[in-house]
């Protein structure tokens, strides 16, 4: 009775099932992180778009040039999830602060520097982009600045 009120429950989440055979991996990361906005992100949740993974900072101009071209993209593109990953060490204030003169329209999780994601290098630099594929499995890292253009180049090659 238990398994099929289990069953019966999943049936009616708009989450996908998890996958068993799904291995987390450098090549195939996982990810979930509490949002600054307050929800939750799990990248299993998005197997079924692109998901791009940027590690930026507030510091980082190149990063800030990034930020109003990713909420452009993120609007056009329903294909497309974005996560950002603010990788410094700062102050919820101090984030609230900057929020204002630089919004970010997609979620994003403030990363402990010295605890980054599992499954994701370690950024040598930022800004730095990883593109995962539909499926999973990524698809390119960007180590520096990256436009929308780039992304749509990438995720073209990948579709060939």
């Amino acid at each position: 009775m238990t398994a099929l009120l289990v069953l019966g429950l999943a049936a009616c989440s708009d989450k996908p099932a998890p996958d068993p055979a799904f291995k987390a991996s450098k090549e195939t990361p996982a990810l979930s992180v509490d949002t600054f906005q307050g929800g939750k992100f799990d990248l299993a949740d998005h197997r079924d778009k692109w998901v791009v993974v940027n590690f930026w900072a507030t510091w980082c101009a190149p990063c800030l040039k990034e930020i109003p071209d990713f909420n452009a993209f993120s609007k056009t593109r329903k294909d497309v999830q974005f996560i950002g990953l603010a990788y410094e060490e700062i102050e919820r204030a101090d984030m609230e602060a900057f929020l204002k003169d630089h919004p970010i329209d997609y979620p994003f999780a403030i990363i402990d520097v010295y605890n980054p994601p599992q499954y994701f290098e370690t950024p040598r630099g930022l800004p730095m982009t990883v593109l995962i594929a539909p499926g999973g499995k990524v698809s390119k890292t960007f180590l520096g600045p990256v436009t929308p253009s780039e992304i749509e180049e990438a995720m073209d090659l990948n579709s060939r």
